[in-house]
């Protein structure tokens, strides 16, 4: 019996090695779809349906329309396994100050088109198109994005000058450290490894490339980085060498007894505002 068990055991060892990479290739590249709610999807109020061309990829989309006297321009970016269902409140309070926001689901979220998500490798460049698309040539733009979101407006910020300012609410510092701290803890790091190789071939893109951190040290314009202190599936530390690494103007508000996505309070949001009146409206007069 006891050589039996043995056996099984060493099959069941080797049946792990072979498969598991792939499940947890498949598990970072394919993070869940949820689409957007029927009821939403209809233009109401200031907010209409709009499609956007991504690179390569069709992105379903709002345009929040400004009240008033427009004053810029607002990208609002959510975060992994969400959709733009979570821009509404935001945005709706964003264009009543006077702002045009756009919100999208990113690639291979909602009812985008894509079913691989690279953690801003790919979306900074759908980013870009978008930009191109929305034109607001001589008035602020601010990209205000959650967790994937906040991951790839800063790696986006690094390479296109038309951003004029960047919210970053629970971002992650580099994708390799994030993915490691989040793998279950009887993956060998082996096999994690491997996963990392087998999600690189499958989603064609670099993981280590894939870098808000590094992104930081060549991001010059006001960047405001946003964390909750108690989020334990993206630990505050990753947000602080975001910060440490920013070499323009930058502020850090740690929000007290949050969570994870849970970080954009109301009082967050008032700080945001005030901090874009007098920051980014300013530097833009």
């Amino acid at each position: 019996m006891a050589g039996s068990v043995s056996l099984i055991g060493g099959g069941a060892g080797w049946f792990v090695w072979r498969e598991a990479p792939g499940w947890a290739a498949a598990a970072l590249l394919h993070p869940s779809r949820h689409r957007i709610d029927a009821r939403l999807v209809e233009t109401t109020g200031t907010r209409r349906t709009e499609t956007f061309t991504g690179d390569g990829v069709r992105l379903a989309g709002w345009r929040f329309a400004a009240h008033g006297q427009h004053r810029g321009t607002v990208v609002y970016l959510h975060g992994v396994a969400d959709n733009r269902g979570s821009s509404i409140a935001p945005g709706e309070r964003l264009a009543a100050q006077g702002f045009d926001v756009i919100a999208y689901d990113s690639r291979a979220h909602g009812d985008s088109d894509g079913d691989v998500c690279t953690y801003g490798y790919d979306e900074k460049r759908d980013l870009e198109r978008v930009l191109d698309a929305v034109g607001a040539a001589g008035s602020p733009i601010v990209v205000i994005g959650s967790s994937l979101g906040a991951a790839v407006a800063l790696q986006a910020a690094a390479e296109d000058k038309r951003i004029s300012a960047v919210v970053a609410a629970e971002s992650f510092s580099d994708l390799r450290t994030v993915a490691t701290e989040r793998a279950p803890a009887y993956l060998p790091r082996a096999i994690v490894r491997r996963a990392f190789a087998a999600a690189e071939a499958q989603g064609r893109f670099e993981i280590d490339a894939v870098s808000p951190v590094a992104a930081a040290a060549r991001i010059s314009v006001p960047v405001m980085i946003i964390h909750g202190a108690l989020d334990h599936d993206t630990v505050p530390d990753h947000s602080r060498r975001i910060y440490d690494a920013l070499t323009g103007p930058r502020r850090f508000l740690m929000v007290e007894r949050a969570g994870h996505n849970q970080s954009l309070t109301e009082s967050t949001w008032l700080a945001i505002e005030q901090w874009m009146e007098e920051v980014v409206m300013e530097r833009n007069r």
